[in-house]
């Protein structure tokens, strides 16, 4: 008696072994992350520049972009292979402790990044022309 076993398509292999690349770097890409909210902090804390203040703010936000790509690679290998191209296997695979936990961390690092979007990159005022009239 054979059993048929469905296969996923060469390109949701190829996907998945990116992802598991791209994952492997995650702790590095958060320990960047942290330092450049750190240096952020100590911007803020020390009233420096806007110039200084957006450049640190744009720093952490690139940091954190970095970090988040990272984990929702994480969570879509957490979640399968097949759930590259099945719905329900990408919630079912949320279902699980582990898939869990990797929502629950790309979710804050998205909260993270857009309150860092919202209010800690600083706006530097464009200068003033004169204009003929």
């Amino acid at each position: 008696m054979a059993f048929f076993r469905p296969s996923v398509s060469r390109e949701a292999e190829v996907r998945y072994h990116a992802d598991q690349e791209v994952g492997k770097s995650f702790p590095e890409l958060l320990g960047k992350a942290r330092a450049a909210e750190a240096e952020l902090r100590r911007v803020q804390a020390a009233a420096a520049p806007v110039e200084e203040l957006r450049a640190a703010g744009l720093a952490f936000d690139r940091a954190l972009t970095e970090a988040l790509r990272a984990a929702e690679a994480n969570q879509r290998v957490t979640f399968g292979i097949k759930s590259y191209e099945d719905r329900l296997r990408r919630r079912k695979g949320r279902a699980t402790p582990a898939g869990a936990r990797w929502t629950a961390e790309v979710n804050r690092l998205r909260t993270l990044r857009e309150q860092n979007r919202l209010t800690g990159i600083a706006r530097v005022p464009r200068p003033v022309t004169a204009t003929a009239r």
